[in-house]
């Protein structure tokens, strides 16, 4: 199965809508407390801010990706820093205590990670399928 590079675009769009809408709304705009509470490393308001700006790196890069092999590497590495983050916090931290302050923010750590894992392995396979492009 050939997977055409407009379906790749797409997932770079995808990439940056979930890290832009994801921040915006989970954290209100800024306004949510509690996800900096429960993670004051990454998850700041100046690191959900980073975040967001990844976003719009993947959304920007969406339609020359296939010329941007070594930043793919650096958006896999990105991804895999977070996804191994969050998965360390998921080990060493309570989830039930940041739904009980906000259900926002508790939703928000549900689910990043696994968001991060997911586009961790899209943003490999693009990279590998760059790797192996003759030029």
């Amino acid at each position: 199965m050939k997977i055409q590079n407009e379906h790749l675009t797409k997932g770079f769009i995808l990439a940056g809508m979930m890290n832009i809408l994801g921040v915006l709304t989970f954290s209100r705009i800024f306004t949510n407390d509690i996800i900096p509470e429960f993670d004051s490393q990454a998850m700041s308001n100046f690191g959900l801010l980073m975040i967001v700006l990844w976003g719009f790196v993947f959304i920007a890069v969406s339609k020359s990706f296939h010329h941007l092999k070594w930043l793919i590497a650096v958006f896999t590495l990105e991804k895999l820093i977070y996804a191994t983050h969050w998965t360390n916090w998921m080990a060493n931290n309570n989830l039930s205590e940041v739904y009980e302050k906000d259900t926002m923010a508790g939703i928000y750590y549900t689910i990043y990670g696994i968001n991060d894992w997911v586009f961790f392995f899209f943003f490999l396979f693009v990279f590998i399928r760059l790797v192996r492009k003759k030029n």
